[in-house]
């Protein structure tokens, strides 16, 4: 029997149909190629950050300091197995663009990265294995983590027994469990705890940590740049997916994650941190929300500002010129340029 192949513009599916389209040319979605080629450029280990110079700094913490720093890093010690988890579980299978999954597997392996980052930091910070135990089980026993955990994994289990996005229905709840991890998990949980870091070494404190914190906020901001490219372009293609009720859904959504984050906030600042209170925070979150909110085009929920001029101005080149910098300044030597979206 002959097989007539079918020309594949009559057959292209849409990003979220059933199936895994592996031809990359023609390219249909070149702008997801175009972030891949980007991170790419942004390669980083985490043998360059020395968290030795860090110690002398932990020594002379107050108690408050000590406490705001180990929730920290008990959050971080699990933080971005949750975020892999997801993308391996619920995000790669039903992308169906080959240029988007090779962004996927690129970002699976910066969470690689993030996790080792961490386990170094747990094993430079806390040389008690006891100690270190207790903060990988802190999903478990420190309930302002575990709420956090709890609201990740419900969105984790939304839509784990999906295995194709036939209807209507199923592709909202993609896009919601996509919208969940892009802007409330990596786009405000992450950037309450890079909060903590800067204001931190806006003091002197920590720069070890800073450093490599400052490499994470690239690779995250990227991987929320690539999320909402996603949603753009189903909505281009599937507009009708996207009405009140959907909104609505965000909004709820990305209010209860700032109460989860606030409640974080009240853990760590209990014993009273100089310059940081928790009123500050807040509202930091709640700008931080009302951003991932306009970027969604859905309507902001606080009209809050950012209280914390130490985000803005805190290492500038690092924190905001280096969506402009050569790749030359960064570790790896590459030709070209890497540009975000200033708006993260």
């Amino acid at each position: 029997m002959t097989v007539i192949p079918v020309p594949r513009a009559a057959t292209a599916p849409m990003l979220l149909d059933p199936g895994m389209d592996l031809t990359l040319r023609p390219m249909r979605y070149p702008h997801f190629f175009a972030r891949f080629k980007d991170a790419i450029k942004n390669t980083w280990t985490v043998e360059e950050i020395d968290l030795h110079t860090d110690l002398p700094d932990l020594a002379g913490l107050t108690p408050a300091e000590r406490h705001l720093v180990s929730r920290l890093v008990a959050f971080f010690a699990t933080g971005d197995t949750i975020v892999a988890n997801n993308l391996v579980l619920n995000l790669y299978q039903h992308v169906n663009s080959p240029e988007a999954r090779l962004y996927l597997s690129r970002q699976l392996f910066e969470e690689a990265v993030h996790v080792q980052f961490y386990l170094n930091l747990l094993d430079t910070y806390v040389t008690d294995e006891h100690e270190r135990s207790a903060a990988f089980a802190a999903v478990e026993n420190i309930p302002s983590i575990r709420r956090k955990a709890e609201f990740c994994f419900r969105w984790i289990d939304s839509i784990f027994e999906l295995r194709e996005l036939r209807t209507r229905d199923d592709r909202r709840s993609f896009l919601l469990n996509l919208i969940c991890f892009a802007a409330c998990i990596e786009g405000l949980f992450f950037y309450g705890a890079f909060a903590y870091v800067y204001h931190l070494r806006s003091r002197g404190l920590l720069h070890g940590l800073a450093s490599g914190t400052n490499w994470v906020f690239r690779d995250e901001s990227m991987h929320m740049a690539f999320a909402f490219d996603v949603v753009d372009t189903v909505r281009s293609e599937e507009p009708d997916l996207f009405d009140d009720e959907m909104a609505g859904q965000i909004r709820a959504m990305v209010a209860e994650a700032v109460e989860c984050e606030v409640q974080f906030a009240a853990d760590l600042l209990e014993q009273g941190i100089s310059g940081l209170s928790l009123a500050d925070m807040r509202e930091y979150l709640q700008h931080v929300a009302d951003r991932r909110l306009a970027l969604l085009g859905v309507e902001p929920l606080y009209g809050s500002r950012n209280p914390f001029a130490f985000m803005e101005l805190q290492d500038v080149q690092e924190l905001s010129n280096f969506f402009e910098r050569r790749v030359s300044a960064y570790q790896v030597g590459v030709t070209g340029t890497v540009s975000f979206d200033d708006d993260f």
